[in-house]
């Protein structure tokens, strides 16, 4: 497959998953695979408040973008985009969010959503994770 990113932004909020790398202390990246939709300039992620990504995220704002399946798996010769991401823990940003990301998954969100809960015994806190590139 040839990819060609014209606006990454847009290119990207068209993937329906995309692997987010985020930074540890030593420099190592850490992939996972995610949801996210547009907002505007940026591109959103609704995400458990306690995960490992958003603790990286607000210690290294550099995060990388890159188009990927279900499991993470990132396609030979997929464009990988640099960004920039901040953490929004604010609950009316958060259920805006959550609404843009139902909006773009529909059934798959509910199915999710639900397996999340009944695994976790529960809801999680969300936040957003707001990446400009």
């Amino acid at each position: 497959m040839m990819w060609v990113m014209t606006d990454p932004v847009a290119d990207l909020a068209d993937e329906k998953f995309v692997s987010l790398a985020t930074f540890k202390k030593n420099g190592e990246k850490v992939a996972t695979p995610m949801w996210l939709a547009r907002d505007g300039d940026a591109l959103v992620m609704w995400t458990p408040a306690d995960s490992w990504k958003v603790k990286r995220i607000r210690r290294d704002s550099r995060v990388e973008l890159a188009p990927c399946g279900r499991t993470g798996t990132i396609a030979e010769g997929a464009p990988t985009t640099p960004g920039s991401a901040i953490v929004d823990a604010d609950p009316a940003e958060t259920a805006r969010v959550r609404q843009l990301i139902k909006a773009k998954y529909g059934v798959e969100f509910h199915v999710i959503t639900l397996l999340e809960k009944l695994i976790a015994r529960g809801s999680k806190d969300r936040v957003v994770v707001r990446i400009s590139v």
